[in-house]
This record gives C-alpha cells, sequence and structure tokens, in this order.
C-alpha cells in the first residue's frame, strides 16, 4: 500500500486542478533504474489506467502504480514539504536500505 501526506494530497490535487485534469486523475509513483543510489522515483500526473496498474486512495488523491515498480514501493509515504528553501516532495520508503542526498535516489 502506498500513501500520501495531507500536504502532499493539497500539493497533487492543486496539480491536477492546475492542468485541468478530470477528477479521475492522480498521481502516478514509478521506479526506474538511475540515480546516486541504483534506483530512483519518478511522479507524473495521469489520468490513464492499465490493466496492469494498482490504484491506492489516500487522504482523497488516487496513486497509480505499475505492478513492477509497486516491488520497490510497497508501504512509501509520499509526503510534500512546504519549506520555502527545502521544499518538494519527499519519499519515505521502509524498503530503502540506503538513499543519496538528493531523497530521490534508493537501493534496497
Amino acid at each position: 500500500m502506498l500513501t500520501v501526506s495531507e500536504s502532499a494530497a493539497r500539493r497533487i490535487r492543486a496539480i491536477i486542478d492546475d492542468k485541468g485534469l478530470p477528477p479521475e486523475a492522480g498521481l502516478r509513483v514509478s521506479v526506474e533504474g538511475g540515480g546516486c543510489s541504483g534506483l530512483s522515483y519518478k511522479l507524473a500526473v495521469d489520468d490513464q489506467i492499465d490493466g496492469h496498474d494498482r490504484i491506492f486512495d489516500s487522504n482523497g488523491v488516487r496513486l497509480i502504480v505499475d505492478m513492477k515498480s509497486l516491488l520497490y514501493t510497497a508501504g512509501l509515504e509520499v509526503h510534500y514539504n512546504e519549506d520555502d528553501f527545502h521544499g518538494g516532495f519527499e519519499f519515505r520508503n521502509p524498503q530503502a536500505k540506503s538513499t543519496c542526498g538528493c531523497g530521490t535516489s534508493f537501493a534496497v
């Protein structure tokens, strides 16, 4: 299961609204090879669901994850830090054995 914090949910809903996407749009969370630690998170707003996607609802936001990425993101919480200097999405992944300084690259 994946979750988003309240702050992340507010930011995701704002992005979806700004883009004029339909209500069924959500945040697609995926994992790619690369980055300092070997794997990197990729986020995108999406309103297209594939038959192999898993859907989670958290704090009023739909999360869309492909089956391959689900292996690396089970238990992930997406948070949004609203700090003026270090703001942005943050990832709290209980599976990550290590992360890099930027916070978007990890190893399992």
